[in-house]
Order: structure tokens, then sequence, then C-alpha cells
């Protein structure tokens, strides 16, 4: 399976890693990222699994509930409510 390339998804803002994860997923911001984000988490058929709410800096997603996959996140300035990046993370179970 091909996941291995996605070890570090990053965009200007945000780094998700590790990429495969079993237990967390670690969302790292950036320097040029707003002070307070939202992180959404969906799956790929569009459902809503979590939703981390006054992010700056780090923060850590618990997988427990998560099944193997591929999961799309979504970090929204607060201030404004603009999407400011997406990416993407694996899990593997």
């Amino acid at each position: 399976m091909a996941l291995k390339g996605m070890a570090q998804e990053a965009t200007a803002t945000v780094i998700a890693y590790p990429s495969p994860a079993t237990v967390q997923v670690t969302f790292e911001l950036k320097k040029d990222a707003p002070k307070n984000c939202t992180i959404l988490i969906s799956n790929f058929a569009g459902k809503r699994m979590s939703e981390i709410k006054n992010v700056s800096g780090k923060s850590t997603l618990n997988l427990a509930q998560y099944s193997r996959g591929v999961y799309i996140y979504t970090v929204l300035d607060n201030s404004n409510g603009k999407q400011v990046a997406t990416g993407k993370f694996a899990v593997s179970k």
C-alpha cells in the first residue's frame, strides 16, 4: 500500500504526524498559522469524525475510535471562519 509516502502531510500552515498513525496523531500549527484555529476531521465519505477547537501550537487526537483508513483534516481560522489548510493522514491498526 502506498500510504508510507504520506509520512508528514504538510501545508504552509499545519503538519499532521505520524502518518500512518496507530494510537494518536499530532497536529502542529506553524508560525504562519492564525493564533486560534479549529481542526475538523472527516472520513473519506465526508462524515465528521472529530472537531478540535481553540488550537494554537500543537494538539493531539486520540485514535481509539478510528478505524483503519485515510482521513481528511480542515483547519479553520476562528477569527473569520475561513479555511486556511487541508490535508490527510492515515490510520493503520
